[in-house]
């Protein structure tokens, strides 16, 4: 099993026929995503990487459905229309890769997700891949070095770094620690599917046995993901790393979402109620494939 993506679920682009979304497209398709359709307003007809364009999400999924992912490669100021153009289609995960789409449009998105029960990824994310079976958006680069990246186990990955995301999963694997699925869950302030959706899933998923979360300073994720544990709705061990130690309030590290204001989402702050509900905090990155795979000794 994995949580949000394996082989068989049928995909759409929308923005395929882009610099970016061509390249994406390409690494999915290799990789063996079930990529069915790609969507571009006048573009219809047009193939790419053999995967045929349409004008709408709507003949998309008449023609090719029913479709159960979009992925989106649309510049910031369309991404609302876009999504919203996907849920009124019936698709019920969105994977939104671009960033700087503009915080009203994001809650616009959100609000528009719960009523109609859709969830989405990102905005500003890397995307999401389940090593052996599928991978959505642009983890990896190309299909050839996600192959040999990310190797399926039984570690589930959970990350607010597009980068760090790669390298956890990355250097899991060189330690003989594959992944069930590895997620960036987005870099801004608002993301549809933050750190507590993503453990929670994880608890459900039969394969996946502990779990990797690389946190930064900011928001609330960690400390809600504490409190997920301390209620016992999540029961993995869990492996964190905290980014920013030496930030100070009102510093931003990197993301849009990574900003301390009065005193909330310090590093500190986060530590320490991630120590105090037995999660495993390392405090050197490099430590992190050791004490997962000490983990995963405990377990057997």
């Amino acid at each position: 099993m994995s949580i949000l993506i394996d082989e068989k679920m049928r995909v759409v682009i929308q923005g395929i026929t882009g610099r970016e979304g061509m390249a994406r497209a390409k690494l999915m398709k290799d990789y063996g995503t079930n990529v069915v359709a790609g969507v571009t307003p006048g573009r219809k007809g047009e193939v790419v990487h053999g995967i045929l364009v349409y004008d709408t999400v709507e003949e998309a999924n008449e023609k090719e459905g029913p479709l159960d992912v979009s992925v989106i490669f649309i510049p910031a100021a369309l991404v609302k229309e876009a999504v919203l153009e996907a849920m009124d289609s019936g698709i019920k995960l969105l994977v939104i890769v671009p960033d700087r789409v503009p915080l009203y449009d994001v809650l616009e998105i959100a609000k528009n997700a719960k009523e109609k029960d859709v969830r989405f990824v990102g905005p500003n994310t890397l995307g999401l891949i389940s090593p052996g079976k599928a991978v959505l958006g642009m983890i990896g680069g190309r299909a050839e070095s996600a192959r040999d990246w990310f190797k399926p186990g039984v570690v589930g990955v959970t990350s607010r770094s597009g980068g760090i995301t790669s390298a956890i999963s990355y250097y899991l694997g060189r330690a003989g620690i594959g992944q069930s699925t590895i997620i960036h869950v987005g870099g801004d302030a608002v993301v549809g599917t933050p750190h507590p959706d993503v453990v929670q899933m994880f608890e459900k998923d039969e394969e996946t046995k502990a779990v990797v979360m690389f946190g930064e300073i900011g928001s609330t994720q960690e400390e809600r993901v504490a409190d997920l544990i301390e209620k016992g709705e999540f029961t993995k061990p869990l492996i964190a790393f905290i980014g920013g130690a030496a930030a100070k309030s009102g510093t931003r590290f990197s993301h849009a979402g990574a900003i301390i204001e009065g005193g909330r989402g310090t590093h500190e702050g986060k530590v320490k109620r991630l120590k105090e509900v037995g999660a495993y905090v390392v405090d050197d990155f490099n430590e992190i494939p050791k004490v997962t795979m000490d983990v995963l000794k405990k377990l057997k």
